[in-house]
């Protein structure tokens, strides 16, 4: 079904521009995206609505991708992997955060941790999507940091538990997926702009 609506869309756009190759393979990366990330949302939503927290899975999807957003990460290399895996954690997470109560020593320790390591370690590229210009990847990696330290002093001032979970699942499930050991454990190359840098010595950063 995919690859069927895909290649007629992109073949509609061929026929229909004159973009070359390297475009229309930037297109197609998009319209996959595109079709897992809605796929993944009807799937995530239905099932949230059968275990009664739409609500509380709305507001963790929001909280953790407005920080993916700017920290980026791992993707899976594999549709249904990235469908098995975003499911357990788009549901889990929400579900278990509304009855996990965190106290103030742990808190403190993993949002410590998680505001030296979102510094250190974003954004973090994919080989598909290099973050080639280096004005691009302090402004990311200056953005997430201030994120995750917003969402520090949140867990704090707030009082509902359930929205301080999720503020500190976030930046613990982000930190898992920028980390470089991750990245090695599944065999994905890290800081991949080096390596296009590499491959492209007249591009100007």
């Amino acid at each position: 079904m995919k690859k069927i609506l895909i290649n007629k869309l992109l073949k509609y756009i061929k026929n229909n521009t004159d973009y070359k190759d390297e475009k229309l393979s930037e297109i197609e990366y998009g319209l996959v995206s595109i079709y897992l990330t809605i796929s993944k949302l009807i799937i995530i939503i239905t099932i949230s609505i059968i275990l009664n927290i739409l609500k509380e899975a709305l507001i963790f999807l929001l909280l953790f991708n407005i920080l993916r957003t700017f920290a980026f990460g791992l993707h899976a290399t594999k549709s249904w992997v990235c469908l098995l895996s975003s499911t357990i954690m788009f549901v889990g997470i929400p579900f278990l955060s509304k009855y996990l109560i965190i106290s103030d020593i742990p808190k403190m320790i993993i949002l410590g941790l998680g505001l030296i390591l979102i510094f250190k370690n974003s954004p973090a590229d994919t080989k598909k999507r290099p973050i080639v210009k280096k004005k691009r990847r302090i402004f990311f990696k200056l953005t997430s940091t201030l994120l995750v330290l917003i969402y520090s002093v949140l867990c704090f001032l707030i009082k509902y538990n359930f929205l301080i979970n999720c503020l500190i699942f976030s930046i613990i499930l982000e930190n898992i997926l920028i980390s470089p050991t991750v990245y090695k454990i599944f065999k994905m190359p890290y800081n991949n702009y080096i390596n296009f840098l590499k491959t492209h010595p007249n591009f100007a950063e």
